[in-house]
């Protein structure tokens, strides 16, 4: 019995080692706490800010206007840490059937980008349109967010956080388009003006008395919470939507280099070269919209994606067009000539190049 003692005890040792093996196996996390965290928060970000790449995206983005057959939609989104918390319709189609439709819509369409992270949501049935304009809409805004991964900005408080000058999206009212316009610099908006407003009739003299107030309202308060002027309320809405997008435009390109005239020269050392599409602007005889792009600061190409077609139009834009490209390449920026005999076409071209520039920002 005593001989035995020595190799029971080897074999009751052993055996005690590979339980002890066996129960820490066993006891080990199938995964890395930190690890699954960081997977999450991967997903997320491709959710809210697709192709962030591990940068962190928090603030409010405004999505370029939609237009649809019965009526522009816009799209804005709320993103903490990679996450849409908050989706909303700033302007969708309205009158007649359309307030039922959007009514209809819209909330779902909200609660579906909430919950699917992505602009890859159902179309609402019987909202087909409107469905569709929200969808390119949502994807602007993600653009924009993807714009300003990275730039390690606290975007949270809708103040601007660039320097430069940033033009809004036009943004339709009742009477007529607003669009505003901020200068930055230090974070802060030094100056606002409206670009458009509405005009003709009692709209004069709203107009008059409510953009200088409401100019003031943005320098001071820094971001788009101000107050609706009384007996301007359509105008003060429109200002303050378009207020938000200029603000957006100019967060998209916190931590960049800028300059203070928005154009695109606000990146001098920038080797890479990026292309840009302006808001689409409306004219009487068409939408005209604007792609260009930047490389070492300067536009290299300009192009009209879209311009007024049909009749006379097609040899007016024929006609323009190539003249505008090269005089928006020429002088670098949006203050080009107007081309004799197309003036609505040139204007149009300018608004939606002064967008395209102020995306290009630092």
């Amino acid at each position: 019995m005593r001989k035995s003692h020595p190799l029971r005890r080897v074999v009751l040792a052993t055996a005690a080692t590979v339980s002890g093996i066996v129960l820490l196996l066993s006891l080990k996390p199938a995964s890395d706490p930190g690890a699954a965290q960081a997977a999450g928060a991967g997903a997320a970000a491709q959710g809210a800010a697709q192709g962030g790449a591990g940068a962190v995206v928090s603030g409010t983005m405004t999505g370029d206007a939609a237009q649809t057959q019965y009526g522009a939609v816009q799209v804005r989104i709320t993103v903490v840490n990679n996450k849409i918390t908050k989706a909303e319709a700033v302007q969708a189609p309205k009158g007649g059937t359309s307030d039922q439709k959007t009514a209809l819509a819209v909330p779902k369409l909200n609660a579906d980008v909430v919950a699917k992270q992505s602009p890859d949501i159902d179309t609402v049935s019987g909202a087909t349109y409107t469905s569709e304009g929200y969808k390119k809409s949502l994807q602007s805004a993600i653009d924009k967010a993807n714009a300003s991964a990275g730039s390690g900005s606290s975007q949270g408080s809708g103040s601007a956080q660039a320097a430069g000058t940033f033009t809004g999206d036009a943004a339709q009212t009742q009477y007529g388009a607003v669009q505003v316009r901020i200068t930055v610099a230090g974070g802060k908006i030094t100056k606002a003006e409206a670009v458009q407003a509405p005009k003709g009739g009692t709209s004069d003299q709203k107009t008059a008395l409510a953009v200088p107030k409401l100019n003031a309202a943005a320098v001071a308060a820094g971001n788009a919470d101000i107050d609706t002027v009384s007996s301007a309320t359509y105008t003060s809405e429109g200002y303050k939507k378009s207020l938000q997008s200029a603000l957006d435009k100019a967060k998209a390109t916190a931590g960049s280099s800028s300059s203070g005239s928005g154009d695109a020269g606000a990146s001098s050392g920038a080797a890479q070269a990026k292309t840009v599409t302006g808001s689409v602007a409306q004219t009487q005889y068409g939408p005209v919209q604007v792609r260009i792009t930047v490389a070492d600061g300067k536009i290299t190409k300009a192009e009209a994606v879209q311009a007024p077609k049909g009749g006379t139009s097609d040899q007016k834009t024929a006609l323009a067009v190539p003249k505008l490209n090269a005089a928006a390449v020429a002088a670098g920026n949006a203050d080009i000539d107007t081309v004799s005999s197309a003036t609505f076409t040139s204007e149009g071209y300018k608004k939606s190049l002064q967008s395209a520039l102020d995306q290009a920002g630092g």
